[in-house]
């Protein structure tokens, strides 16, 4: 139990690490589909090829397309690029970064799939009998009426009348198998010593300080937008509240009641200036409009040297005279 627990808080340490895990969730279930997919060759000349590239083919691009669509890094690198410059630059080399590792992590599923059918074999085999030299083998039922090329596509469907009694379907399918395990297995190392060659040699040609401004400004875009959405959320809450209750209380009837001048201040008024300090003086729609309007066409530069001007707001008791009795800021 403290190991998944351990494996939980990795996961939501941060966003790549979620993305990570989504990555991973998705290549498990190509694997779960793919041994759960019923595949039925048609035995046909004219369509064994087709059906079968398909098979390989259409889910891995399904695949891909749900890996973008699920990856944070993508919504990431599209504001960065679609947005307009404003008062900061656009950095072109962590675009790149994110494209390349929504990219990366895109392509996990659709290999995994393309991967486990190849060492499966039964697309492979079910596109490439046809192919086969007949000669090769022995068994080849001659008394059925067919042309050598209807008989090799039927080699998939090895319980057809055509191949009662026979080996040769056995003969061909393990033939071809071989050749899908090999292709397979072959992708499999290129891929693993295309990535260890990468980890090695790509350090000696970059500029590991440039590397390292570009994996930290991915990631403060990925935490600004973070921040700023749930500054949004909890804005929009207090908002929410504030408006209820003001429509409460103006359903209320006039009344005037008169009191003593109070001695101090009371809790209700810090808890009016929290209220305040929460709202960050945005009090009306079009004053929220204006915010997220130029929060996206003119996001701030990245410069917090300079300390934001914050207005105060000043509490002065009066009598009925209009002599001031106490002031506070």
């Amino acid at each position: 139990m403290e190991r998944l627990k351990l494996v939980l808080q990795y996961f939501q340490s941060n966003s790549e690490s979620i993305s990570n895990g989504i990555c991973i969730i998705l290549a498990l279930v190509s694997v779960k589909l793919y041994t759960s997919f019923d595949f039925n060759c048609p035995c046909l000349p004219q369509y064994n090829k087709l059906y079968s590239l398909g098979v390989m083919i259409v889910p891995p691009i399904i695949l891909f397309f749900l890996g973008v669509l699920v990856n944070r890094h993508t919504g990431v690198m599209m504001d960065e690029w679609m947005r307009p410059i404003g008062n900061r630059s656009k950095n072109p080399a962590v675009v790149k970064y994110l494209f390349s590792a929504m990219l990366q992590r895109a392509l996990l599923a659709p290999m995994v799939w393309i991967l486990v059918s190849l060492l499966d074999g039964k697309i492979f085999v079910c596109a490439f009998s046809v192919s086969v030299e007949p000669a090769v083998f022995s068994g080849m039922p001659n008394n059925t009426g067919l042309d050598v090329i209807k008989i090799m596509a039927k080699v998939p469907c090895k319980e057809d009348d055509v191949f009662r009694n026979s080996s040769f379907p056995k003969a061909v399918s393990r033939y071809v198998r071989c050749y899908s395990q090999a292709v397979g297995w072959s992708i499999l190392l290129f891929l693993i010593v295309l990535g260890a060659m990468g980890r090695l040699i790509k350090p000696c040609f970059e500029d590991h300080g440039a590397i390292m401004q570009t994996r930290y400004w991915s990631n403060y875009l990925d935490v600004e937008q973070k921040l700023f959405d749930e500054t949004c959320v909890l804005h929009a809450r207090d908002f929410a509240r504030k408006c209820v209750v003001q429509f409460f209380e103006d359903m209320r009837e006039d009344t005037v009641i008169r009191l003593p001048h109070p001695t101090f201040i009371t809790n209700s008024r810090e808890e009016w200036e929290d209220e305040e300090e929460r709202l960050h003086g945005i009090s009306k729609q079009e004053q929220m409009d204006q915010l997220l309007n130029k929060w996206y066409y003119s996001k701030p530069e990245l410069n917090v040297t300079r300390t934001a001007y914050r207005p105060r707001t000043c509490v002065t008791w009066e009598d009925r005279d209009g002599k001031t009795l106490f002031s506070d800021v």
